[in-house]
């Protein structure tokens, strides 16, 4: 059981720069397959709350650290994060609490538009970030790199591949992901800018708040290709036509986007892969085989 005493003590402090006072309790909220989610109320003010074991503070930090990086950037709106910390053998993060709704008529085109304002208004001069954190509970290396393709072969597909074979995937996984790492380079057929993203957008980390407007929330943040966010909207689907009309009345994706769209989500598979198992696996293994079949 958490010590929700001292938690809510030290939220209340930095939201307030006061002692709580007045009850407190914690209602524990479903969704969540990585972390316990909980809505704390602290003197009648609501905050949501993840838990998680103490040696995954630092997976914490980083998601508090890529809100506020999405929240500066001031093109979609993320729940403020509030504070962080460790309490006996809890890690948690509290942010702010955003009641949701179904969305109104034109939210999901306005969030289009919303998440392609923030890929072309908020860019790096180099492809990461300025420390490495979290997709699930995988670690996600984000070392800066000038080039694309390095990046994308070394912190993203290579480093999946590694983590796959430490979990025992091995055989044609391993095969097939060599002869991808060594050939892929030419399904990248454009010079993209590296854009602030999300990171690890998919349907269950967007909802829309009472007014309507579009919240994201969840986010393994870093700057590349925004072709890797769009991508992955359309992974496990959620999204709609609204929401890619709105997108694309701004950003157009270039020449070629359907195959790496594959390649961009094959990331996405290969994690899912490491965390679950089951038949992620050989669903990487056809993707990478679609991706060859495009090189032969």
């Amino acid at each position: 059981m958490a010590d929700w005493e001292a938690i809510a003590k030290t939220i209340a402090l930095a939201a307030t720069g006061e002692a709580p006072r007045g009850e407190i309790q914690a209602r524990p909220l479903g969704g969540g397959s990585i972390n316990h989610a909980y809505a704390l109320e602290i003197a009648s003010q609501s905050y949501f709350v993840k838990l998680n074991h103490a040696d995954l503070h630092e997976m914490f930090v980083a998601e508090a650290e890529g809100l506020a990086a999405l929240r500066d950037c001031g093109r979609m709106r993320v729940p403020d994060p509030i504070a962080h910390g460790v309490s006996g053998r809890h890690a948690w993060l509290a942010l702010e609490y955003i009641p949701f709704g179904a969305g109104r008529a034109g939210s999901a085109f306005e969030a289009g538009r919303a998440l392609a304002r923030m890929h072309l208004d908020c860019r790096a001069r180099r492809f990461g970030w300025h420390r490495d954190n979290t997709i699930g509970s995988t670690h996600q290396p984000n070392a800066w790199r000038d080039d694309w393709i390095d990046f994308w072969r070394d912190n993203r597909l290579g480093f999946q591949l590694e983590e796959a074979a430490r979990n025992g995937y091995r055989g044609s996984l391993q095969r097939l992901g060599g002869e991808l790492l060594e050939r892929f380079p030419a399904l990248i057929d454009h010079n993209p800018a590296p854009s602030l993203l999300h990171g690890d957008l998919w349907g269950g980390n967007i909802a829309y708040a009472d007014d309507g407007q579009a919240v994201i929330f969840d986010p393994a943040t870093y700057y590349g290709d925004a072709e890797t966010d769009l991508a992955m909207t359309e992974l496990f689907g959620g999204f709609g036509q609204a929401f890619h009309d709105g997108y694309r009345s701004l950003l157009k994706p270039a020449a070629g986007s359907p195959i790496r769209k594959v390649l961009y989500n094959l990331y996405h598979i290969l994690n899912h892969t490491n965390l679950f198992g089951g038949g992620y696996a050989g669903q990487a293994q056809r993707m990478m085989e679609r991706l060859l079949a495009e090189l032969r």
